[in-house]
């Protein structure tokens, strides 16, 4: 039954990524908002979403929640129609909806040849960091999650070893001893800190525990490396900007403890900066 729910899901995909070619980006943006605006409520629990935004900020009234949700659902269309079009965003033919702030930094970083940990976290389209960064001539290898959905799954792997990252390390125990070697060898890392993992440890996120990986946190004490948080903000619906913070030197002293809840600090600081450009839907804190 499974299968068949799945495939289901991979033709209505594939349907919509051939329209969005023919639209056109902008068209295409803002027809995904509008589809997913109306049947992404149908298919994940309003209460989660809810109570995520509530712990984000407990003292927000119902009105700025709605707001919130209404527009963190928009977002979300505009995503799934982005990945038609991440080979344009790559060349130059949408580079101009993509503002970089802190160029300088990857530029240091790349004649440095010495491998950092870029951190981030699901905000807009996630997958821009990877892209730029590899663009920018620094070694990479990025780690990402399969999707369960393994008709689509196939598609999604496609698209970001062509156009976003080459280097792709699938998330679990094999996928480590694969980082570990890129990491030896001299390629940076990129990961995403803010989604629930089994193997992590249990480190605050606004006031409330919540599992977190603690991968950053070991190269840091393994290999005295630095680590790079880049923020990704959607801005007048169609342009991106991609701010690279100035990378953080952990004394080696800290423990793996102190840094993983130094990184969830920073991210809460990106959340609160838009919080319907993050990802919602999720129970991050099970």
């Amino acid at each position: 039954m499974k299968i068949l729910k799945y495939f289901f899901e991979y033709l209505i995909i594939k349907f919509f990524f051939s329209l969005f070619i023919i639209l056109g980006y902008r068209k295409s943006s803002n027809l995904g908002a509008i589809i997913i605006s109306t049947i992404g409520p149908l298919f994940k629990s309003k209460k989660i979403i809810q109570d995520n935004i509530k712990k984000i900020n407990n003292k927000i009234d119902n009105e700025r929640i709605n707001n919130i949700i209404k527009k963190m659902w928009s977002n979300y269309g505009r995503i799934l129609s982005d990945y038609m079009f991440i080979k344009d965003f790559r060349n130059a033919k949408l580079q101009k909806y993509i503002e970089i702030e802190g160029s300088d930094i990857l530029e240091k970083i790349k004649l440095e040849k010495k491998p950092v940990v870029f951190v981030s976290g699901h905000f807009n389209n996630f997958e821009l960091m990877a892209m730029q960064i590899e663009k920018s001539g620094v070694k990479l290898a990025t780690i990402y999650r399969p999707l369960n959905n393994f008709f689509l799954n196939k598609t999604m792997e496609d698209i970001r070893k062509k156009y976003i990252c080459k280097h792709q390390i699938k998330k679990g125990l094999p996928g480590v001893r694969d980082m570990l070697e890129f990491f030896k060898k001299g390629y940076s890392i990129a990961l995403m800190i803010d989604q629930r993992v089994s193997e992590g440890i249990k480190s605050n996120l606004f006031g409330q525990a919540a599992l977190t990986t603690t991968i950053p946190a070991q190269l840091v004490k393994k290999f005295k490396c630095k680590v790079v948080p880049i923020y990704i903000q959607r801005i007048n619906n169609f342009n991106y900007k991609i701010k690279i913070n100035k990378p953080i030197n952990f004394n080696q002293d800290e423990s793996i403890e102190n840094i993983t809840q130094y990184l969830n600090n920073t991210l809460e600081s990106m959340i609160l900066k838009n919080p319907e450009q993050w990802i919602l839907t999720h129970n991050r804190w099970k």
